[in-house]
């Protein structure tokens, strides 16, 4: 991988998607920001894909569960050239193709519709059965939020990925702390989930979620080793200054002032970074 090009593209896509939440006026911005570098990673240096051709049954998949963070995606699709830029502009608004949550049927390169939590795992798991069973080639790579890894069905596909060896599958979970009205840990005790998957059957790493090359090198290493997951230490709000102080980020009301202040702190932080790759 290039490293300070996949920096600048986790940039161009915070920048893209604080952008596009400011035309709303509001939207999951800490979630959405948690995730950023993670979706640079994968569009630019992982996934077998062709915005050209954003069907082909043999390429890689991306599910984002946890579906409410749809607009970081969205950003990394308008990026990779699966739409113009511009629709960004029409998040959330009446007969948009960007809705709140992912769809598939609406949104070029959205490969499952998610947004309901808990659910996104046992879609990845299908999807990664099915091209078992059709002979297709390509990974299935699932976003998990860390609240709703309190969901149980999460854990029922995590036994059944482990039961049935299914390589072809890479769970990601975002783990920022944080979930819709307050820390993952007051609402329900988290414990080890390192030492949790790897009782389930899976092979565990554990990545530091804002640094592109941790995240690449984890994410290569369990792309061969069997049924895997990368719990990624993140920050809810990553890179987004006003987002990242206040105590509620799940969900913000985002004033233009706000965004330039961010896409202009964005870039200073990009410059400082590269200082410190030479």
């Amino acid at each position: 991988m290039d490293k300070k090009a996949t920096m600048k593209a986790a940039a161009d896509i915070r920048k893209l998607c604080i952008e596009e939440l400011a035309a709303a006026g509001y939207g999951h911005i800490g979630g959405s920001m948690s995730i950023c570098d993670i979706l640079a990673v994968l569009y630019t240096d992982i996934l077998d894909i062709d915005p050209k051709d954003p069907k082909k049954p043999d390429r890689d998949y991306l599910v984002l569960s946890k579906g409410h963070c749809g607009p970081a995606l969205y950003a990394t699709l308008a990026y990779k050239g699966y739409f113009d830029i511009e629709k960004l502009k029409t998040l959330n608004q009446g007969g948009t193709m960007l809705p709140s949550h992912c769809d598939r049927l609406k949104t070029p390169g959205i490969d499952v519709s998610t947004g309901s939590l808990g659910q996104g795992l046992s879609l990845g798991t299908g999807v990664a059965i099915g091209k078992k069973i059709q002979g297709l080639g390509g990974t299935v790579f699932v976003i998990v939020g860390d609240g709703e890894l309190q969901e149980g069905q999460n854990w029922e596909a995590v036994q059944f990925i482990a039961h049935r060896s299914l390589s072809n599958i890479v769970l990601i979970v975002d783990n920022n702390k944080r979930q819709l009205d307050n820390y993952t840990e007051n609402i329900c005790k988290t414990f080890d989930y390192k030492s949790k998957f790897e009782a389930f059957g899976l092979h565990a790493f554990e990545a530091d979620g804002h640094d592109v090359c941790d995240i690449y090198d984890k994410l290569t290493q369990a792309m061969k080793c069997g049924p895997s997951v990368v719990i990624m230490d993140t920050e809810k709000g990553h890179g987004c200054k006003f987002a990242e102080i206040p105590g509620f980020n799940h969900y913000m009301v985002i004033s233009r002032e706000m965004a330039d202040e961010a896409i202009a702190e964005i870039d200073r932080r990009l410059e400082a970074s590269y200082g410190q790759t030479d």
